[in-house]
């Protein structure tokens, strides 16, 4: 077994995606990269879905994750924004489904919780502490991207625990998992 591996986390919008990576060596994490993709310049609901596929792609294909780790949408009052957000999430995972990489979905409080030790810490106190624990010199202006490589922290924090979140190998463990869900 390696004892080496990258995970790469998502916090997925359809105005900012944000994503880290962190690389696992020894049990112990570095930095990889962290960074954000714009898409509020965009109007089409369609072509933000297809470039929030293709990023996540081309970050799988030029980084070679062994796994994701992806923050779940969290129930807010809009049902309209919880669906734009469930849609960005899917293509995302499906973007890491179609190559084959186990991924594992957080509730935005466990990654919280998992940084900070509060489910209810604000964005900054999140980024805050991963500059902290990972040695960031400089934080983004927009804290998406450390939202993204919290989930990742959050991954490598919670490995080996028995309940970590929803977690798919493939589509086939998806579709099983998920098949309750859909109306025969």
């Amino acid at each position: 077994m390696s004892n080496e591996k990258i995970i790469l986390g998502i916090d997925p919008g359809t105005t900012i995606m944000g994503f880290g990576l962190i690389k696992v060596v020894n049990k112990k994490m570095e930095f990889v990269q962290m960074n954000e993709l714009l898409l509020n310049k965009y109007t089409d609901p369609y072509i933000k879905l297809r470039l929030i596929f293709e990023r996540t792609i081309e970050l799988i294909d030029t980084y070679h994750p062994d796994e994701i780790a992806i923050e779940a949408p969290f129930f807010g009052k809009n049902v309209q924004s919880m669906l734009k957000l469930g849609r960005a999430q899917g293509v995302a995972m499906a973007a890491g489904l179609s190559r084959q990489i186990p991924i594992t979905e957080y509730l935005p409080k466990k990654i919280k919780m998992a940084i900070t030790g509060n489910g209810n810490a604000s964005k900054e106190q999140v980024a805050k502490m991963l500059q902290s624990v990972l040695g960031l010199k400089t934080l983004p202006k927009n804290l998406d991207s450390t939202d993204g490589l919290a989930a990742a922290v959050c991954h490598f924090y919670n490995e080996g625990r028995i309940e970590i979140g929803k977690s798919y190998s493939g589509w086939d463990a998806f579709i099983k998992q998920n098949e309750n869900r859909v109306k025969k």
